[in-house]
């Protein structure tokens, strides 16, 4: 949405079996959403899916730095938010808490993991709170779309957020394309 590019969608619900399909099988082995086909290319994890886009499709309203301390600055921001407060956090409280059926019940592990992404996210917070507009300044870029997916998921598992990190999320999802990204995939 925030490119303008017109795309064809093929809304898939984790946990409905339809991952299991046998054309979204040989799309992505690992029966794991999202997934981008572009032409040949397959790519099935949302930060390359992400950056791939905006570096396709380049856009005047998306930040995509050109020199080696803002491309580390991006990547810092990035690999931060997809180890940091999705894979060792979010994604421990989302399996053993909402998906405990499957993995299986383990509350210390979740009290744990939120512990932990409150302790990062308290750290970034002032970092966050100064930021002129967005991580990366007057922009939007690849790691406010990542982080405002991660916030949007903790305020999902009831995770408090520091208020500097509330009014940056508010302000990054107020945006019209965000708005109507989430209504498009979230209809239901």
């Amino acid at each position: 949405m925030e490119l303008g590019v017109e795309y064809r969608s093929h809304p898939i619900r984790a946990r409905t079996g339809e991952t299991q399909d046998r054309e979204f099988l040989r799309l992505n082995p690992r029966h794991k959403i999202p997934v981008l086909q572009h032409g040949p290319l397959v790519l099935t994890e949302s930060a390359a899916i992400i950056d791939y886009l905006n570096g396709t499709f380049p856009s005047p309203r998306i930040y995509r730095p050109s020199d080696p301390e803002s491309i580390a600055a991006l990547s810092e921001w990035c690999y931060f938010i997809m180890s940091e407060l999705d894979a060792a956090s979010l994604y421990v409280v989302r399996r053993h808490s909402g998906l405990k059926d499957i993995y299986g019940e383990a509350p210390a592990a979740v009290l744990a993991a939120k512990t932990y992404f409150s302790h990062n996210l308290e750290a970034m917070a002032p970092r966050i709170g100064a930021a002129s507009g967005y991580l990366l300044g007057a922009k939007l870029s690849t790691a406010d779309i990542l982080l405002v997916t991660c916030l949007d998921w903790a305020l999902a598992e009831r995770q408090a957020l520091p208020g500097s990190v509330t009014k940056y999320r508010e302000r990054v999802a107020s945006r019209p394309a965000y708005r109507a990204a989430l209504a498009r995939n979230f209809a239901q």
